[in-house]
């Protein structure tokens, strides 16, 4: 009987370890999005929610709704908390973190062990029913030996997941935050050719006044009508511009129907009296960007994978099958049961295979893992630089048209309207004046719509979630707007 015991410990192995291995940190519906939640409010000052239920989804629907009040303008910070809260593509890649936690929670259990139970001598006369059973339990031992291994790589994947998570939400909230800064200077465009439409159009009429009592030539009168109707047309387009700006904005928010009647500011924030230093940018993404985390835990796997590839190169399949098996008999008139136990051990025979296509395999992908690492390295310290650069430059370009075009334009057709009204200058030339002036009111807006967008990449320059890169902010007194 004592081998019997022995055999019976043996099968029952696998289950007395599965209860020692633990994936309650997989197991939750939120499972690892405490560290999503955390990262991202660090960088964005914002909260991200992940909505499992109609409970959450109608509160969430709420809050929406309370910070969309038609009471006041949607400013950019309001409009990135409106993405995070309501926009459903985010929500779904929040369920690529609930399967990457569901693999890690699933390689901590054990696969189930097989049982069979067999009946032997069916139909036997003097026994009756059978003659012997038989019950064999099958287990797999060499998923045991590698169980360490498989969950390491596992929670690496799991970590991988939230980190990913964590570059959607900073991608969404930068995404939203320029698509707000694009849709703001749309509309500050808009308004610029509408007032310049308003005079064009009174300019127009009173040439036609003025045609009709001889007092202005038909070539004149041709040249205002002409210019109030192509300033028509750039209005026309810039009212496009401006429409399609908001629609992308509305996909960002996630808004429709009576919620996309929202308020956005009649222009862009003034431009800043001080400019942001960033002496160590590069080492500031080099330390924070989220992507290059990413990759570090990918060639860890990679490293991982090869281990576990290292160990299971010989042999692929283990199996340890015990069994018990009780045999009746007939003994001088009499019944007896006889019972013996089986142990076999199966495996695979590395004769044709020896595992070394599949070594050769792991070896490559550590290999690739360990260049991206290096060229992500490189290519992260590159794009703060040129984060940088744009942030600078393009302050400096928009301040140049603030400080210096607009107000040589606008003193440039003042003085024209002057000589115009005294009869020295020439109808085309006064038009010609007032166009170059238009074209630097809009080139203005541009160039400021230009400065916000580089500022607004500074921050996925430094942490990720954007094209472009930025680094940790220290400000420096510069010139007054």
């Amino acid at each position: 009987m004592s081998s019997l015991r022995t055999l019976a410990a043996v099968a029952a192995f696998p289950i007395i370890l599965s209860g020692c291995v633990s994936g309650a940190e997989y197991a939750g519906k939120e499972a690892g999005f405490s560290t999503v939640s955390t990262t991202t409010r660090s960088v964005i000052a914002r909260n991200a929610v992940w909505v499992q239920n109609q409970e959450q989804a109608k509160a969430l629907s709420a809050q929406t709704r309370a910070l969309l009040s038609h009471e006041k303008t949607l400013d950019a910070d309001t409009a990135v908390q409106i993405a995070l809260l309501n926009n459903k593509g985010l929500q779904a890649s929040y369920a690529d973190l609930g399967d990457s936690a569901a693999d890690a929670w699933q390689t901590t259990m054990l696969f189930n062990p097989t049982a069979s139970i067999g009946l032997n001598g069916i139909g036997t006369p003097e026994l009756e029913a059978f003659k012997a059973i038989e019950g064999v339990l099958t287990a797999n031992i060499l998923a045991l030996m590698t169980k360490k291994r498989d969950i390491a790589l596992a929670d690496t994947r799991f970590r991988q997941a939230q980190l990913n998570a964590a570059i959607e939400t900073l991608r969404l909230a930068a995404d939203t935050r320029r698509a707000w800064i694009t849709a703001v200077a749309a509309d500050e465009n808009v308004a610029g050719l509408q007032r310049a439409q308003t005079a064009a159009d009174a300019a127009s009429e009173l040439a036609e006044k003025l045609g009709e009592t001889g007092a202005m030539a038909k070539g004149a009168q041709a040249r205002e009508h002409a210019f109030a109707a192509e300033l028509a047309a750039e209005t026309a387009k810039a009212r496009l511009t401006a429409r399609l700006a908001r629609e992308e904005l509305t996909r960002r928010l996630g808004l429709w129907g009576s919620d996309a009647k929202y308020r956005l500011p009649n222009r862009l924030p003034p431009l800043p009296k001080t400019i942001a230093k960033r002496d160590s940018i590069e080492a500031d993404a080099l330390r924070n960007r989220i992507d290059l985390k990413v990759a570090r835990l990918e060639l860890e796997a990679a490293a991982q994978s090869y281990g576990l590839t290292e160990a299971t190169r010989y042999v692929t399949d283990l199996e340890l099958a015990t069994g018990l098996e009780a045999e009746r008999s007939r003994e001088d008139g009499a019944r007896k049961l006889d019972f013996a136990g089986s142990a076999d051990i199966g495996f695979t025979i590395p004769i044709f295979d020896s595992g070394k296509a599949r070594m050769r395999k792991a070896e490559l992908a550590y290999m690739r893992s360990a260049n991206k690492l290096a060229e992500k390295a490189v290519n992260v310290r590159s794009e703060a630089r040129s984060a940088y650069e744009a942030y600078r430059s393009s302050l400096d370009i928009a301040r140049h048209y603030r400080n210096n075009v607009v107000p040589l334009r606008t003193r440039v057709e003042e003085q024209s309207l002057l000589t115009y009204n005294g009869m020295i200058t020439n109808t085309f030339e006064l038009l010609t004046d007032t166009r170059e002036k238009i074209n630097a009111l809009v080139q203005s807006v541009d160039a400021k719509r230009d400065f916000w967008l580089a500022d607004a990449g500074l921050a996925p320059a430094i942490y990720g979630g954007g094209s472009s890169s930025g680094a940790s902010e220290t400000a420096t007194t510069g010139s007054d707007e």
